[in-house]
């Protein structure tokens, strides 16, 4: 069993950054694969990047690409997702996700956290 843990969400004006972390703990969570996933209201959850166990593999998606950075330190068991230049449409609630296997895929993901909300004001 794997516990996943996020927190760093806010408020922040259009333009500013946030940090998210996620922690992990239990069995080996260093060695866990993660992924962030933002749902708005009303929207799917979305993949927003993942980064693999030993920082080897990292993908994004388009829409953030560029303004959001997503790295690990595993000696703190955690990962961390920089956000820079946020937009109105980049609030959600974003949750991390921790998985086995290195995958880009929501459903795939085995372990979730209860979510942190970003809000992002114009």
């Amino acid at each position: 069993q794997v516990h996943v843990v996020e927190s760093g969400g806010g408020l922040v004006q259009a333009g500013g950054s946030l940090r998210l972390s996620c922690a992990t703990s239990g069995r080996t969570g260093s060695t866990y694969n993660i992924g962030w996933f933002r749902q708005a209201p009303g929207k799917e959850r979305d993949f927003v990047a993942a980064v693999s166990w030993n920082g080897g593999l990292i993908y994004y998606a388009d829409s953030v690409k560029g303004r959001f950075t997503i790295s690990r330190d595993n000696a703190k068991n955690t990962v961390y997702l920089q956000m820079n230049s946020l937009k109105p449409e980049d609030t959600a609630v974003y949750y991390c996700a921790a998985n086995a296997v290195f995958t880009l895929i929501k459903n795939d993901y085995a372990y979730w956290g209860q979510g942190t909300q970003v809000t992002v004001s114009s």
